[in-house]
């Protein structure tokens, strides 16, 4: 790639600790500032990061000309609004996952980067790493046959009751924070999905602290997922075809990345080589940004995510009632 693209962070998250090691070892991702909501805050955060400028407020690093592109790691509720603040501002922006719940609020958030010519994208991670694009070649190839089955999950034990996962005003929850993942690999391998099934566990805090779904596809394709806050650590990926099994231990995480496939009695597996999805998901946006490439999740894939999140939300609040996910 031409020159590198001068990247900010709005917020000192804790997601950052996966993000910024990625930025500083790409030779396309030149981490520049970042952005918290005090100066002593940032002073201290980019200190022991390695990070040139700190900016007392997010206002100032949206401001800040020397910044190109600004990786968001703001809780949910946050995402849409300052997504578009800094799209106006002027930035290119690659937003945590999921960038909202409500398809209207994502929509907008693409008109903002639309009118401002600058590029959004919404972070999957998991979906730039070499194991997530193996298994879609391999399903989309045949090797397990017709498509007939997704079935995912995602859990963790999450006990700290200050958590932003737990607030419901920051659009928390089990689903928007780790059930997400398994609609969009859902998603990924059988399209978007016609109907929705929901039924979800309310914690002590509000939200759901136990999320479990079903997604209908056309062509008679399901998806089952699981995911939660009350369950031990668990994360895992089988798509179930007429011929065969594909699976993934470790879809989203990405730990010892490999793919097992089955036909008949035999299995195979398919090692992976294994890179920082991180730095995978800038170099993407910064390529993008200098237009050598084109983003891999846009406008589309974001709305038919939040589509799907909000019909699961629906169904679930109507006590497991079939919703019809909206389509374009």
């Amino acid at each position: 790639m031409s020159d590198p693209v001068r990247w900010g962070i709005l917020s000192t998250a804790r997601i950052n600790r996966l993000v910024i090691p990625g930025a500083q070892a790409s030779p396309g991702v030149e981490l520049v500032a970042v952005g918290s909501r005090s100066q002593q805050t940032a002073d201290a955060y980019a200190h022991a990061w390695g990070i040139p400028t700190a900016h007392g407020s997010y206002e100032a690093l949206l401001e800040d000309p020397e910044v190109e592109a600004v990786y968001i790691s703001l809780p949910n509720s946050l995402h849409v609004e300052w997504s578009v603040r800094a799209l106006e501002a002027g930035k290119h922006v690659l937003c945590e996952k999921p960038l909202g719940r409500r398809p209207e609020e994502v929509e907008h958030a693409f008109d903002a980067a639309d009118r401002a010519g600058r590029i959004l994208m919404e972070a999957f991670m998991y979906r730039h790493h070499p194991q997530t694009k193996r298994a879609k070649e391999l399903v989309d190839e045949g090797a397990v046959g017709e498509l007939r089955l997704v079935h995912s999950t995602f859990s963790f034990t999450l006990s700290d009751e200050e958590n932003v996962r737990l607030r419901p005003e920051l659009d928390g929850g089990s689903l928007m924070d780790v059930g997400c993942y398994c609609v969009s690999g859902s998603r990924l391998f059988a399209g978007e999905p016609e109907t929705a099934v929901g039924r979800q566990v309310i914690g002590s805090a509000g939200v759901d602290v136990r999320f479990a779904g079903t997604l209908a596809f056309p062509g008679d394709v399901l998806a089952q997922f699981d995911c939660g806050f009350d369950m031990p650590g668990r994360n895992g990926l089988e798509v179930v075809g007429s011929e065969g099994t594909l699976r993934v231990a470790s879809p989203w995480v990405c730990e010892d990345p490999g793919i097992d496939v089955r036909r008949g009695e035999g299995v195979e597996r398919i090692p992976v080589a294994d890179e920082d999805r991180y730095r995978l998901e800038l170099e993407n946006m910064s390529a993008a940004i200098r237009g050598e490439a084109e983003p891999l999740l846009g406008r589309a894939d974001a709305v038919g995510q939040a589509r799907a999140i909000e019909a699961l939300y629906r169904s679930a609040e109507g006590g497991g009632t079939p919703v019809a996910v909206p389509r374009s």
